[in-house]
């Protein structure tokens, strides 16, 4: 290559080598901590999700007298703090005990605590059975829900239910009941205390009027 009449011979570049890190470079060790930092944090996640165990929690709302079967709960894991913790509740590694009933109110997607269930002999209520007009039962209304019970007769309805929140403990369906007897069958767990005056009410009137408003 000639400038100004003077031959000027251009250099190449001298190459450059790309060396590897050695033991001693930061960025080694940099790396190295973040792997490790997350493999051991890894582990940690794993054994916090090995802690869950699975319990028994129901389904539905559920009242006093409510009996529960396999088909009312569903198997949640939970952690908890301590095996004392733990024992108030349910496993669902075991099957429900046979022929349980609630001795109080079980909200939807709450755990099933033990001191929750009863058997049926022991909860303290007693079972009425009382047949309705078809249309003054809501259709939702099944085994497990809870009820308020208005009796009336006429125009003579009370300011007030005549049981309050008890539990449906059988609800046979609609065309097996009512093409029997032209009526639809509940079986209310009442407590004992009630269950004269609820009886009085409906004899006392000719032809009472028994409605059913389910509580939400």
């Amino acid at each position: 290559m000639s400038s100004l009449g003077k031959t000027v011979t251009s250099t190449p570049p001298v190459a450059t080598r790309v060396t590897r890190a050695g033991w001693r470079d930061p960025r080694l060790w940099i790396g190295l901590l973040i792997v490790a930092g997350s493999v051991v944090l890894g582990a940690r996640l794993l054994a916090a999700a090995d802690d869950a165990v699975p319990v028994w929690a129901v389904v539905d709302d559920h009242g006093v007298g409510a009996p529960i079967g396999a088909d009312d709960v569903v198997a949640v894991r939970v952690r908890f703090a301590d095996d004392a913790e733990l024992d108030r509740y349910l496993p669902a590694d075991d099957p429900l005990p046979a022929d349980i009933v609630l001795s109080r109110g079980i909200g939807g997607g709450e755990l099933l605590p033990r001191a929750a269930i009863d058997t049926a002999q022991d909860v303290g209520t007693v079972e009425v059975p009382v047949d309705l007009e078809p249309g003054r039962v809501p259709p939702t209304v099944d085994a497990g829900s809870v009820v308020d019970v208005w009796v009336g007769g006429g125009r003579d309805t009370g300011a007030e239910p005549d049981l309050f929140h008890v539990t449906v403990v059988a609800a046979p369906p609609v065309e097996e009941s009512f093409a029997v007897t032209g009526t639809r069958q509940l079986v209310l767990a009442i407590d004992p205390a009630d269950v004269g005056t609820f009886l009085a009410e409906l004899d006392g009137k000719d032809d009472p009027v028994v409605r059913i408003v389910r509580v939400p």
